[in-house]
């Protein structure tokens, strides 16, 4: 790894370590260097503009979860050939977290209940010079907020107002306020990626019989809210559930990394974006008309078993995707006026 401190010995390496550091260790000012300047890290909840202010938002957290641990599931990486430098190469990195934390003090989550909260995230870094440039992250916030023993709306609304109002309050990532940053591609080519961009695809244009074509019949799945299922049904029934909630809505695909590794199934990283009208009923709800935007990061892994597939025809055994449902709320608060 040019460019990079020698104690890493890989991608997967450096990035489950920097976690550790930064927020176990408490070495908060370490993203200094861990972070570049000017760095960008999107999330639904709001789109924070450099290292700064990046180090405020950590140090707000572990002031109001003084315990935070995160632990590193995967990593699922690909080499940035085109972002590398004459001292640097570069990488692109998809990393899935479980975090635990202990809801001790005051702060964004309100006052302190001593609920033990655990919840997944999942972030796309773009990596050189031994320090991110480029990141774009999504936390299972209605998990954080149900745990504590609240309402996901409620709590929402209540936000809206402990930020002072629907005129000063953080505004969600849209496409409007999202800030171009200096990393625009989109991944790797790995076949991995791609046939699981296009299951994506294919269930977003409604056709929900590709659930039973790729996904494996017992395939375990981890949705939002700390929401785990099993089987086509609960596929079916989240992705059913939030599509019927934005039928028009335009989804994208917004990045691929596909990853093969020894002693590991074969992986797919995908980040993408779902933007249009809150029209039709599901999982949010009665239909408001609210323009609403969403990131979502979804990871999958692969096999051949209960004879589905082969492997050259694999089918998903474990589904990872994160939205952020308090900034879809958010969204629809704001604009229907119901933050009242």
């Amino acid at each position: 790894m040019r460019g990079f401190d020698p104690k890493w010995q890989d991608v997967p390496h450096y990035i489950i370590g920097i976690t550790k550091e930064i927020w176990e260790d408490r070495r908060i000012g370490s993203l200094r260097g861990l972070y570049s300047d000017g760095l960008i890290v999107r999330s639904p909840a709001s789109v924070v503009v450099d290292n700064t202010n990046v180090i405020a938002a950590t140090m707000a957290t572990l002031a109001e979860f003084p315990d935070r641990e995160l632990l590193g599931e995967d990593v699922i990486w690909c080499d940035d050939p085109d972002g590398a430098t004459k001292t640097s190469d570069a990488y692109l990195s998809s990393h899935r977290l479980i975090c635990t934390a202990t809801h001790d003090r005051a702060g964004m989550y309100g006052a302190p209940t001593g609920k033990q909260v655990k919840y997944r995230i999942l972030a796309d870094c773009a990596i050189r010079d031994g320090a991110v440039y480029d990141e774009w992250l999504v936390r299972d916030q209605s998990a954080i907020v149900s745990q504590m023993g609240f309402d996901v709306v409620d709590w929402t609304r209540d936000l809206i107002a402990r930020e002072g109002g629907p005129d000063t309050c953080v505004r969600p990532m849209t496409s409007a306020n999202d800030v171009a940053g200096p990393y625009d591609r989109q991944g790797n080519d790995n076949p991995i990626g791609a046939r699981y961009a296009d299951t994506l695809r294919a269930i977003m244009g409604a056709d929900m019989d590709v659930i039973p074509r790729h996904y494996d019949r017992a395939v375990n799945l981890h949705y939002p809210c700390a929401q785990d299922g099993l089987g086509w049904a609960d596929a079916d029934n989240f992705w059913m559930g939030l599509r019927s909630a934005f039928p028009d809505a335009a989804f994208t695909i917004d990045h691929v990394i596909g990853r093969d590794d020894p002693m590991m199934p074969p992986r797919a990283a995908v980040r993408w974006s779902l933007h249009g009208k809150h029209a039709g009923w599901g999982r949010f709800g009665t239909p408001t008309g609210a323009e609403v935007y969403i990131m979502g990061i979804s990871h999958a892994e692969f096999g051949p078993f209960a004879g589905k597939g082969t492997w050259g025809d694999p089918t998903i055994r474990r589904e990872y995707t994160l939205i952020d449902e308090t900034a879809i709320w958010k969204q629809i608060l704001l604009q229907t006026g119901a933050h009242a």
